[in-house]
C-alpha cells in the first residue's frame, strides 16, 4: 500500500466513535411526515457538520413544508467544485415500531436508516473531516445539501438540487451500497400514479341495478395495469394501495388505487402511460363510470455515462488501496442521483455504508463499512485535490 496521509489512515481509530454517532442520529426519528422529528434531527446535523473547517451552513426553505434542507458551503471559490448529496429522512413515522438501534452481532446494526441513510451521512461527514487535513484540501471546494423528504420524491428539494447540477464538475451520492458492497451505476426512474373510479351510488337492496359499483370496475383494470410489469421490458408496476366505498348496503360511487411505476430508460415513460391510458380507456367509456389518472414520474431514470464510469474506475481504485473490491450495478430504487443527472450532473452513487433490508424493520448497516467507505471517499478526494485524478471532459 503506497503512503496515505495520515488522517485517512486513521479512520480506523474512529471505528467506536462513527458507531456512535450513527446511533445518535438514527434513534432521533425523522420519518418523512413527522416534522418535529425532522426538525430534531436538523439540529443534530447542523451542530456535527458545522465542526468542518470553514463551514458556513445555511437552513433553506422548502415549498409546502416547514420542514427545511440543510446547506453546508466550504471554500466556494477553489477551482475545483463538488456537490455532496444526502437526505436525512426515513420511511418510519412517529408512529412505527421501529424507533431504536440494537447491535445483533458486533459489526452489525439494525435501525431506522442505519443504511438509508444516515449511515451514508456518517460516511460522508467523516470522509470529509479527513480530507479537511490532507495537504492539498485547499485546492477543492464542496456544497453539501441534506434534504429532509427524498423519501417522499424530493419534491420540495429538487429544485436545489438542479440549480446545484449547474454550479459544480460532479456529484457524489451517499445512498447506501448494495448488499455485498457494489455502488450503483443506474437506476430506474420512479412515478406514482393515482386512478380514480367514479361509479354511481344506489340502494343495494332496493335498487342495485341503478348503480354503477366503483369497486368492481376498478378492480377489473388494476390486474391489467399490473400486467405491464411483464409486457413492456424494463417496466415495473406495483399496486401499492386500495380505498373506496362506504357502508355496505350502497353501491359505491368511488374507487381509488395508489400505483408505483419504474422504468429503465428515457422512453419508458412514453410507452407506459401509453398503455395505461389504452387500458383505462375502456372502462371510462362505459355509462355511468368515469376514470381519472393522476400523479406522474417524479424522477428520470438514470442512466450510466463514459464520465462516471472513469470516475467510477478511480474510486474502484481508492478502494483497492484498503484491500476492498467492489463492482456497480443497476438497480431498482430512484434517488436524487436520477434528479441531478437529469439535471446534467454526472455523479456517482451508492457510496454510503454496506447494508440491506432497506425499508423494512430488519435494515441494517454494516459497522465495519464505515470506515472502510469514508477512508475509500476520503482518498478519491485527496487524489482528486491533489491532481492525482483528473476527472474527465464532459461532453
Amino acid at each position: 500500500m503506497p503512503d496515505l496521509p495520515p488522517s485517512i489512515t486513521a479512520l480506523a481509530k474512529r471505528a467506536d466513535e462513527l458507531r456512535d454517532l450513527l446511533i445518535r442520529w438514527c434513534n432521533q426519528n425523522s420519518g418523512s411526515d413527522h416534522l418535529p422529528g425532522l426538525a430534531a434531527m436538523l439540529e443534530l446535523l447542523h451542530a456535527d457538520f458545522a465542526r468542518l473547517p470553514g463551514a458556513k451552513l445555511e437552513r433553506l426553505t422548502l415549498a409546502d413544508t416547514t420542514a427545511k434542507a440543510l446547506r453546508i458551503r466550504v471554500r466556494p471559490a477553489a477551482a475545483v467544485q463538488l456537490f455532496f448529496s444526502g437526505h436525512y429522512d426515513t420511511v418510519y413515522g412517529a408512529a412505527h415500531p421501529f424507533q431504536h438501534c440494537e447491535l445483533t452481532a458486533p459489526d452489525t446494526l439494525r435501525g431506522p436508516g442505519t443504511s438509508d441513510m444516515k449511515g451514508g451521512l456518517v460516511v460522508m461527514l467523516a470522509a470529509l473531516q479527513a480530507f479537511e487535513k490532507t495537504p492539498a484540501a485547499a485546492q477543492l471546494g464542496y456544497e453539501i445539501l441534506l434534504g429532509p423528504d427524498e423519501e417522499t420524491g424530493s419534491q420540495g428539494t429538487a429544485p436545489l438540487l438542479e440549480a446545484a447540477a449547474r454550479r459544480h464538475a460532479f456529484g457524489l451520492v451517499f445512498e447506501p451500497a448494495r448488499a455485498n458492497g457494489d455502488l450503483v451505476k443506474s437506476r430506474k426512474g420512479t412515478g406514482i400514479f393515482t386512478l380514480t373510479c367514479h361509479g354511481r351510488a344506489a340502494h343495494a337492496g332496493r335498487d342495485p341495478g341503478a348503480g354503477r359499483n366503483a369497486i368492481l370496475a376498478l378492480c377489473e383494470i388494476l390486474p391489467q395495469v399490473e400486467a405491464l410489469t411483464r409486457e413492456l421490458p424494463g417496466v415495473m408496476v406495483n399496486v401499492g394501495s386500495i380505498t373506496g366505498g362506504g357502508a355496505a348496503n350502497i353501491v359505491p360511487d368511488r374507487a381509488e388505487a395508489v400505483i408505483n411505476a419504474r422504468v429503465t430508460n428515457p422512453g419508458d415513460d412514453i410507452h407506459f402511460l401509453k398503455r395505461l391510458h389504452e387500458i383505462s380507456a375502456p372502462l371510462h367509456a362505459r355509462e355511468g363510470y368515469r376514470l381519472e389518472i393522476g400523479g406522474g414520474f417524479n424522477r428520470s431514470p438514470k442512466v450510466e455515462t463514459p464520465f462516471e464510469a472513469a470516475l467510477f474506475a478511480d474510486w474502484q481504485k481508492c478502494g483497492g488501496e484498503f484491500g476492498l473490491t467492489f463492482s456497480w450495478q443497476h438497480v431498482g430504487g430512484g434517488s436524487d442521483g436520477n434528479i441531478l443527472a437529469a439535471a446534467g450532473l454526472p455523479n456517482l452513487d451508492g457510496l454510503g455504508c454496506v447494508g440491506d433490508h432497506l425499508h423494512s424493520p430488519e435494515e441494517f448497516c454494516h459497522l465495519p463499512s464505515l470506515v472502510q467507505r469514508a477512508q475509500v471517499a476520503a482518498l478519491f478526494l485527496h487524489r482528486l485535490a491533489s491532481g492525482e485524478i483528473t476527472p474527465p471532459a464532459r461532453a
